[in-house]
């Protein structure tokens, strides 16, 4: 077996790497942008006024850092060769998701928004393995230009983890759907002209079958966004979703009529695989700031990292680092190999372990800087308070220890990879 990343995606790490120089960091320090990554005036992100939404000159610039990265060819690595991309693996985008994370918080990536110069176009991608030929006739090209996209409204106020015992439901009018229910936690719902609602067509609560997509414009009668709501890491741009009686027509059904939940899986898996190179890259570089400052700091006459109450931590995280990152390259190169539905176990102990990791990982940076890693004169306090998030809302990690064991005993079951007996 050979570890070593390919040659040529770490040729492409030091492109990426000139990119950000040359184009992103100029971008940053013009106009005072640099304010947006002050962590000392971090509010600038968030306008107060408006209930709390990001502000809109900081998603501008998100946008221009966008733009600039598609002009160059990075924006759509993921994407087909056919669509302006460069028919990335997920084995590749793991290793970019970490690499640019490592370097730590920036406009080149800036997780709290899912901001990435390496675009995660989650909806073009579902859009091209879902859609219907009409459907990608209509989408595709608003989605590659950022004119239209959806959100996600998967998440119910009292059915979080479980999608399955959805309230939110549609029944047949004619031609069309009539939808009515409410779900929360719609991330990026003010912005979206679409909301991909998942509601229950047919079945009974608790079914994984019977549990329909439809891709529903916001501004449809009977669509309402109600509050925005406020986080441990502000600004907010999650939505909780009303809707009453909503009508769409036929064309709206996305990736079949019961087929939903399939979709979310496909998505979740992963969206999940990069999100935990995401958090691993941000722990390596909590950990490898703490190193440097502990070999510079001397109190008491000499280093901090002469210390072995120092050391051990480190060292302890430092090791799970490498142990999880071989895991992730192996989950995700068997992803690009098997397909996305054989390795769900080894996706969910990526994403728990990576999580935690990360939020692990920031607490004892702040530790081994002492009041200065407290402070907001460090980033870490940042990265703690993002990466928490993670730990609920990729699937709580209960959830996640949940499916591996169910793997693990037989309550579940999933496809064995290609050659490998079930």
């Amino acid at each position: 077996m050979n570890f070593d990343i390919p040659e040529d995606l770490q040729s492409y790490l030091a492109v990426l790497d000139r990119f950000i120089e040359d184009e992103i960091e100029p971008l940053v320090n013009k106009d005072d942008n640099i304010r947006f990554f002050d962590h000392r005036r971090e509010d600038a992100r968030t306008d107060w006024d408006r209930g709390g939404l990001p502000n809109e000159d900081w998603e501008a610039l998100l946008s221009e850092a966008r733009q600039r990265a598609d002009a160059a060819g990075h924006y759509r690595y993921p994407m087909p060769k056919a669509f302006g991309g460069q028919d990335g693996t997920n084995l590749g985008m793991a290793v970019i998701r970490e690499h640019l994370a490592a370097k730590g918080l920036g406009l080149h990536n800036d997780l709290q928004t899912e901001h990435s110069i390496v675009g995660n176009n989650v909806g073009l991608l579902l859009m091209l393995e879902y859609g219907t030929e009409e459907q990608k006739e209509e989408w595709i090209e608003p989605l590659l230009n950022g004119q239209r996209g959806f959100a996600f409204g998967i998440t119910e106020p009292d059915h979080g983890s479980d999608a399955t015992y959805m309230e939110t439901s549609a029944s047949r009018d004619g031609d069309g759907w009539r939808i009515q229910g409410e779900k929360t936690w719609n991330t990026g719902i003010h912005k979206a002209n679409y909301d991909m609602i998942l509601a229950r067509t047919s079945g009974k609560p608790g079914d994984g079958d019977g549990i329909t997509a439809f891709l529903v414009p916001t501004d449809a009668s009977g669509f309402e966004v109600g509050e925005m709501l406020w986080t441990f890491n502000m600004p907010t741009d999650h939505g909780h979703v009303s809707l009453d009686n909503v009508h769409v027509d036929q064309s709206a059904v996305f990736g079949g009529e019961g087929r939903g939940l399939q979709i979310v899986q496909h998505f979740f898996n992963e969206n999940r695989i990069r999100q935990a190179a995401s958090s691993l890259g941000a722990a390596q570089y909590c950990v490898d700031q703490s190193v440097q400052y502990a070999q510079e700091r001397k109190p008491f006459g000499k280093a901090l990292a002469t210390n072995q109450g120092i050391q051990f931590p480190l060292a302890e995280l430092q090791t799970r680092c490498e142990m999880l990152r071989a895991l992730i390259h192996k989950t995700a190169w068997m992803m690009d190999t098997y397909g996305n539905f054989e390795v769900s176990d080894k996706v969910s102990m990526c994403n728990y372990q990576a999580n935690r990791l990360c939020c692990e990982a920031a607490d004892q940076a702040m530790q081994t800087h002492g009041g200065l890693g407290y402070s907001r004169h460090k980033p870490f306090e940042h990265i703690y308070r993002h990466h928490r998030r993670y730990r609920i809302t990729e699937g709580a990690e209960e959830i996640q220890i949940r499916r591996i064991a169910g793997y693990m005993f037989g309550f579940m079951k999933q496809r064995a990879p290609k050659g490998v007996e079930s």
